[in-house]
């Protein structure tokens, strides 16, 4: 099928802030004398406002509710945004190019107000038909929930939309839902092998996501 429409992720694809995101849950955490899990970052890649604020108060033990933690730490990273955004070289221009091509659409596990912020802070606000929060569909990624409704939203279907996507929930996420798959893996946090597998086009950079490339996705 022809693709008709793109769905960017967010963190880790327009923005790299895995790095801010650990960095800033890690030092909360700690002020509350308390330390990930194993495996806390991992699970938490990909996690809705909800499921990952939970995962802290209720596996982590940090001394706070859900709700709590959640406006905690949003506020910190909103604060980082507005001093610092650290944008991917080249995925401004990328979404443009991408946009003047197919019809655009976001769907993130950020919370609504850090994806306006970054939308308004990189001039991209107007670029995106559908913008969507995990916080706004009953399941965060891996489920494929947010990409589910972006397309619903644009009024297609899976089969004509691709995917951008860097982590392993976010690709599992994208393939569950039935879209083609653009992997961008992150470089420190890089995604499971399976994950993986479901890619129909794996990337080294975002800027090699070009309209070319994607015209020339074959399901």
């Amino acid at each position: 099928m022809t693709i008709e429409a793109v769905v960017f992720d967010l963190d880790g694809v327009i923005i790299d802030t895995e790095e801010v995101w650990e960095e800033v849950r890690r030092g909360y955490v700690a002020e509350h004398g308390r330390e990930f899990l194993p495996d806390s970052q991992d699970r938490m890649m990909g996690m809705s406002t909800g499921e990952w604020s939970a995962h802290l108060a209720d596996e982590v033990g940090v001394p706070r509710t859900a709700a709590e933690v959640a406006s905690d730490v949003l506020g910190r990273m909103a604060e980082r945004y507005r001093k610092d955004l650290p944008l991917i070289a080249g995925s401004v221009e990328t979404v443009r190019a991408l946009g003047a091509r197919y019809r655009l659409a976001l769907a993130s596990s950020s919370a609504r107000v850090l994806i306006d912020q970054v939308l308004a802070t990189s001039g991209l606000t107007g670029e995106f038909e559908v913008t969507l929060s995990t916080e706004e569909v009953p399941r965060g990624k891996p489920a494929p929930d947010v990409y589910l409704t972006a397309v619903a939203r644009l009024g297609l279907t899976p089969g004509v939309c691709a995917a951008v996507e860097d982590s392993s929930n976010g690709l599992r996420s994208a393939a569950a839902a039935g879209l083609t798959v653009i992997a961008v893996p992150h470089g420190v946090y890089p995604p499971a092998d399976d994950a993986l597998a479901g890619a129909a086009l794996v990337v080294k950079a975002v800027t090699e996501v070009t309209p070319e490339a994607v015209s020339n996705l074959h399901r």
